[in-house]
């Protein structure tokens, strides 16, 4: 690969190999904090599938350790998402030390709150508004679950703000720093925010956790406990290596649902949210 980027982001390492110049520039600015890696865990290659595609209509090409067969590639505006989508697709088909969770996460006095659901449902902008507010942002894609002592370690990737919740969390954080536009993707509109020096700084203290929210955007303010059989099968259906985990997955997961309470929120507005899943966390 002609430019390279390293980073360790809590207790993973990745290498980013890119035949273009501007995905790693992006990553060296926004990831500037960030220690690097003494042995990078997992590698992601950004390339162009034929020769010409470096220079017409450069398109990228995601690959690394693990890839997906006949992935669609992206243009290169767009070359900073793939290369977070590259992280993301070695974390979700290789990480075996930690069972992962599809989940953001927040912590304050080491105690963690869990929120993961449907894509939309909220959970970026939710995390990010809660940081805005003094909690420490632990994750925004994958919540780490140590299966042998059960504490939730940091993973503070940039976080992917969405569409109408750009403008949000620009209100709530306006000395945030953010990354560049990444127009028209599949999923609209993204935008990245940069977490706070003290989330990367603390990035190796573990909490554990205390309290899984399931929330909903779009209804009227509303919750509900979530029975353990229906948490589980819940957070097996967000986890992305559960099955390859084996016994060490379901007896993590079994212990998270033991031990953590569950709600469900349903909830109109950013605000109505964060007040209530901070009620919950007290």
């Amino acid at each position: 690969m002609r430019h390279v980027f390293s980073v360790k982001i809590g207790p993973v390492g990745f290498r980013v190999g890119s035949d273009w110049r501007a995905p790693v520039a992006a990553l060296e600015a926004l990831y500037r904090a960030y220690p690097k890696p003494d042995v990078p865990d997992f590698s992601v290659r950004l390339f162009a599938a034929r020769p010409w595609r470096r220079f017409v209509r450069p398109s990228v090409m995601i690959g690394g350790d693990y890839t997906i067969p006949d992935a669609a590639p992206l243009p290169l505006s767009l070359g900073l998402l793939a290369a977070e989508m590259g992280m993301n697709l070695q974390m979700a088909l290789a990480q075996r030390r930690y069972l992962l969770l599809h989940a953001s996460c927040v912590e304050r006095d080491g105690r963690a709150v869990l929120m993961t659901g449907i894509s939309g449902a909220g959970k970026s902008t939710l995390a990010a508004l809660m940081m805005a507010r003094g909690w420490r942002l632990m994750g925004d894609e994958f919540a780490l679950v140590d299966p042998e002592t059960g504490l939730v370690h940091a993973f503070p990737r940039l976080v992917s703000l969405k569409n109408e919740s750009v403008a949000v969390v620009e209100r709530a954080l306006p000395q945030g720093r953010f990354g560049p536009w990444q127009r028209a993707t599949p999923k609209g509109d993204i935008r990245h925010l940069v977490p706070e020096d003290r989330a990367v700084a603390a990035m190796e203290t573990p909490a554990r956790a205390t309290a899984i929210v399931y929330p909903r955007y779009g209804f009227e303010a509303a919750e509900r406990p979530v029975e353990a059989a229906e948490n589980f099968v819940r957070l097996t259906q967000a986890s992305t290596n559960y099955v390859a985990l084996g016994e060490r997955g379901f007896t993590a997961l079994t212990r998270l649902v033991r031990e953590v309470p569950a709600v469900a929120i349903d909830y109109p507005d950013a605000e109505t949210a964060v007040a209530m899943v901070e009620a919950m966390a007290a």
